[in-house]
């Protein structure tokens, strides 16, 4: 179930290269349902603070092979961002 809206999807042009888009759909599916994948435990409580009072979520995700990723989706749900940490 989706918890939030995406708005518009983005990948940065390093995610391209190195996701697949299988890990990139699972990745939004996830994030969009509240599962935050890897984040650590303070992140995961600011995300459930920030559905509430609507800031900025942020996940983590790592494919099989281990490259680790980020979902962002900005405060007013416009975007979403799936980006490598490097990107930042």
């Amino acid at each position: 179930m989706q918890k939030f809206p995406l708005g518009r999807c983005c990948v940065t042009p390093a995610a391209l290269d190195c996701l697949s888009g299988e890990d990139i759909a699972s990745a939004l599916q996830r994030h969009a349902s509240g599962d935050w994948g890897d984040a650590c435990r303070a992140d995961r409580k600011e995300n459930e603070l920030s559905l509430r009072e609507g800031f900025r979520l942020f996940s983590v995700y790592h494919t099989a092979d281990g490259i680790k990723f980020w979902v962002i989706t900005e405060a007013d749900r416009s975007v979403t961002t799936v980006l490598l940490p490097d990107d930042y």
